[in-house]
């Protein structure tokens, strides 16, 4: 009899913990489509205001005044943004211009994937991750959403750039890999992270 107690006690115990494992997971699952809404939201945000930022610039200065502004202006709307949400909320690139800007492990892994997905058909713009991570020890919240090479974008990062603009990103950026792009690639990523 008190064998039989036992292995009820041990399977209820078994379900007990199905059942929590399956709630935590339903939890977690929740967790990341409502972080994943809040990432979406700040990337519009920041993403949005920077390109009307970068328009002006290109309108009252053309490329060369684009380039110096994202030299000086661009980090510090990043930083901005950041402060004001309490997440870190930057932009990089498999191919960087600005130094500081390099890919961790994790960026340059989904970077990869989009460039694969974007060969086997799939639009950039389309292309987005999001998920909790363990690094150093904690959970951490990341996003990515990449960033498709626009018209706009050609005339500092594609191909054919003007002379003076070259110059002017030689001068800012000595060791600029950000060139000869073509519409519709992989720009760079918008890529967030958030302490849970």
């Amino acid at each position: 009899m008190q064998s039989k107690n036992i292995l009820a006690l041990a399977a209820a115990a078994a379900v007990a913990l199905v059942l929590i494992s399956e709630r935590q997971r339903q939890t977690a699952n929740e967790d990341v489509a409502a972080l994943q809404t809040k990432a979406a939201a700040l990337v519009k945000d920041y993403g949005g205001g920077l390109l009307g930022v970068l328009k002006g610039a290109m309108e009252s200065s053309g490329p060369v005044g684009a380039v110096t502004f994202c030299n000086k202006e661009a980090p510090e709307l990043a930083t901005e943004a950041s402060q004001r949400s309490g997440w870190h909320i930057a932009r990089t690139s498999l191919k960087v211009r600005n130094p500081q800007s390099v890919p961790d492990d994790y960026e340059r892994q989904v970077m990869t994937e989009f460039v694969n997905r974007i060969a086997a058909g799939e639009p950039a713009a389309s292309l987005k991750r999001a998920e909790i991570v363990e690094h150093n020890g904690e959970r951490v919240f990341r996003y990515i959403q990449a960033i498709p090479t626009g018209e706009l974008c050609l005339n500092c990062h594609g191909s054919d750039i003007k002379a003076n603009v070259r110059a002017k990103i030689q001068e800012l950026y000595p060791a600029d890999q950000a060139t000869g792009f073509k519409p519709g690639e992989l720009r760079g990523v918008f890529t967030l992270s958030k302490t849970l």
